[in-house]
């Protein structure tokens, strides 16, 4: 399953998928230690032992002397091309709308929650503006891809 992180570098996309004890994270494999630290086997051949924290959606991860941090991005989240409309990332049904039609919104904002897949889906705004429309009221069932909510960016 891919999955895409925000970095201060950009966004990063990691594929990743579970076999048996170990973890496929892109190339590289991942296996859980007694003491919950992940050992990590590079696709060059080497390994080195991780430390993984997760708060909220961030992961904190301390590899090789390093932390980097990692801030999930939501299925459905708006992305730039998407004129404005944000997607329902599979069908489901909304748990619940936290915004009205005009109501001006932060980037980063949850807008929207789903259920799908016995899961909890937070649909987010992925820029500062405001609602221009809402297409679906808690308790309703979506399809993938309809639009859920409409919003126009802040002009800077």
């Amino acid at each position: 399953m891919q999955h895409q992180f925000r970095t201060p570098e950009g966004p990063v996309e990691v594929t990743v998928a579970k076999q048996g004890d170990v973890w496929h994270l892109g190339e590289h494999r991942a296996t859980v230690e007694p003491d919950g630290r992940l050992r990590i086997q590079l696709a060059s051949g080497g390994s080195a032992l991780a430390t993984v924290a997760k708060v909220d959606d961030t992961w904190w991860i301390h590899f090789e002397g390093h932390t980097f941090c990692l801030e999930r991005i939501e299925p459905g989240a708006s992305q730039s091309g998407e004129e404005g409309g944000l997607t329902a990332p599979m069908p489901g049904k909304v748990l619940d709308v936290l915004v009205q039609v005009g109501q001006i919104v932060e980037a980063g904002q949850t807008l929207m929650i789903l259920e799908a897949m016995k899961m909890e889906h937070r649909i987010l705004a992925s820029t500062s503006g405001h609602i221009t429309g809402i297409h679906f009221t808690a308790g309703e069932q979506v399809q993938q891809g309809s639009v859920l909510l409409e919003m126009t960016e802040d002009e800077d």
